[in-house]
Order: structure tokens, then C-alpha cells, then sequence
């Protein structure tokens, strides 16, 4: 098990690196010139030489990536072309933000997209299991700013004209500075990404649970007098997690690097609308910290995964031996 961890996080590093030189040829070596982006179109060429000479630019391309990567490795992300300020502050500020929407939303489409699916897998053909999959399929199809959209005009601009002030229209309030704030300006844009998302998991639970309900296993496990408890979430459940599991770190690795959308709707200054004006303001060393700690985050949940598949699955950890 142990040397099945390091070698994922030897691939994990690869996977990086192979990042880093991605983003660097897209960024350093594309035909458009980082100063002229930062000059801007009326700049000397006496000028563009000097911003060219202190960024780097005018050394080769081999030493400019070394001192890219040197500079990753010292946690150096250079500084924003538009403000000036460290890109590593800029994307600091961030990430609580971003943190805050994904992990109360994981909790919430958990809680809801696992038992639809399971109580749908159990009744299958019944009322319970149509509801399920109409459940899933309207989730699935529905646009996360339409639902956003539709979410805000309900909860919160519909209470405010009568007088009610159920819910604050956009916003963050940091988790250490107000425990309760924070949880009552993240619940509408919990609600409207869990929604999307738990119609997926729906799914997904209904369709594991259905095959490992049909095993020869299960039958033996009635066959014996086991409850029906018992067999669903002891025997049942576990063996259909592991693509649970797999799901869940990509999509958790995936959402940390930016929710756009939600972000947008709802007025959250996180990654993801960090990301967007970045790229309105061609504002490339933010976009390269972005697209890295994206990368960063889908290798560390991708590791998570495969770590909990083998305490899932005893099969996994014999092959890994």
C-alpha cells in the first residue's frame, strides 16, 4: 500500500511538471508578447525592451522555464500584470472562498443524491424509484445559472419586496469571524450547486446499487435472515462506493480550481471570478497560478481517491502488493 502511494504521488509530480511546461510554452512561447500586453500598444520599443530584460524574456527559452519552475518551487508566482500586487496574495484571498462554497456543497449533495439513488435502487419500477429519476433528470438538464437564477428571484428578491429579508442577495463573510454568517450567506449558492450536482450522484447510487443488488452475495446474505438494513448499507453500499469515491475526487479537484458560474450569480469573490476577469484583462501570471493550483488540487483528490479505494476494496490492496 505504501509503495502504491508514492508511486501515485511520483505520477502526480509528473503530472505537474508536464503541467508546468504546458502552461509555460502556451504563456512564454506563443506568438503574443507579454510586453506588449503589460506596456500596452502605444510603448516605446525602448520600453519593451526593459520589460522585456526584467521579466526575463530576452534570455533563452530552456533558462526562462528553469527560472519559471524555480520560481513555482519557491512558491514565487510573480505579480500581476494589472495590479501589481503578488499573484500569490491574489489567489490566497481566494481560496477560503472557494473552499467555503465546495465543502458545503459536498455535505449537501451527499446527503441528497445518495439516498434518492439508494431509496430508487431498493423500490425499482415503484413511484419512489420514478420520482428518483425524474429528480435526476431535471437536476441534470437544468443550467446552474438558470437554477441560480431561479434560486435568488424566490428565496430572496420575492421576500425582499414583501418586507422579508430571508437570505443576503451576494457576499462572504469569513467562517472565523462569524460562524453563522457565513453559513446563511453561503446557503442559497450550496443550494443551487448540491441541487445540480446530487441529481448526478442520484444517478450514479442507483445505477451501482442496482448491480450490486442483483449479486449472488446479496441473495445468500437474505437467504440467511440479514435485514434488509444491513444488507442495503453494510454489504451493499460499500461495495458500490468505490465509483462513488472516484466521482467525488474528481469533481471536489475540479470545483476547488474555480465554481465560475455560482461564483458569478451569486457575488463570490473566489478563484473562479479571480479566474474570469484575469482572462478579460489578459492578466497572465494569475491565469498560470490558477490553472497550476487547479492542477494541484486534481492530483491531491486523485491520490485521496485511490488511498480510500484501498481501504474500500481489499481486492485493490491485494493487487497493489
Amino acid at each position: 500500500m505504501t509503495r502504491f502511494i508514492l508511486q501515485r504521488i511520483g505520477f502526480g509530480l509528473l503530472v505537474l511538471f508536464l503541467l508546468s511546461v504546458f502552461v509555460f510554452v502556451l504563456f512564454y512561447v506563443s506568438p503574443s508578447d507579454p510586453a506588449r500586453i503589460i506596456a500596452g500598444d502605444k510603448a516605446t520599443e525602448a520600453l519593451m525592451a526593459q520589460i522585456r530584460a526584467n521579466l526575463g524574456l530576452d534570455q533563452p527559452v530552456l533558462v526562462q522555464y528553469f527560472h519559471f519552475l524555480g520560481s513555482l518551487l519557491r512558491g514565487d508566482l510573480g505579480y500581476s500584470y494589472r495590479s501589481s500586487l503578488p499573484v500569490a496574495d491574489l489567489v490566497l484571498q481566494r481560496i477560503p472562498v472557494t473552499m467555503s462554497l465546495v465543502s458545503g456543497a459536498v455535505v449537501l449533495w451527499l446527503a441528497i443524491g445518495i439516498p434518492i439513488g439508494i431509496a430508487s435502487a431498493k423500490h425499482p419500477g415503484s413511484v419512489r424509484d420514478r420520482l428518483g429519476q425524474g429528480f435526476a433528470i431535471v437536476g441534470i438538464s437544468f443550467p446552474t445559472f438558470v437554477l441560480g437564477m431561479v434560486v435568488l428571484y424566490l428565496l430572496y428578491f420575492l421576500p425582499s419586496k414583501a418586507g422579508v429579508n430571508l437570505f443576503p442577495p451576494s457576499g462572504y463573510v469569513p467562517l472565523l469571524e462569524d460562524p453563522l454568517q457565513w453559513a446563511w450567506h453561503l446557503l442559497l449558492p450550496w443550494t443551487t450547486l448540491a441541487l445540480v450536482v446530487a441529481a448526478v450522484y442520484a444517478r450514479l447510487t442507483r445505477g451501482q446499487m442496482l448491480e450490486v443488488l442483483g449479486q449472488d452475495y446479496i441473495r445468500t446474505a437474505r437467504a440467511k435472515g440479514l435485514s434488509e438494513r444491513r444488507i442495503t448499507y453494510v454489504h451493499a453500499f460499500r461495495s458500490a462506493m468505490p465509483p462513488l469515491v472516484t466521482q467525488l475526487g474528481i469533481d471536489i479537484g475540479l470545483m476547488l480550481g474555480g465554481v465560475i458560474i455560482i461564483e458569478q450569480v451569486f457575488g463570490l469573490l473566489g478563484v473562479g471570478s479571480l479566474a474570469v476577469s484575469s482572462v478579460a484583462m489578459q492578466d497572465r501570471p494569475v491565469i498560470i497560478a490558477i490553472v497550476l493550483l487547479g492542477g494541484v488540487f486534481v492530483v491531491v483528490a486523485n491520490l485521496i481517491v485511490d488511498t480510500a479505494y484501498g481501504m474500500l476494496d481489499s481486492r485493490v490492496r491485494t493487487a497493489k502488493k
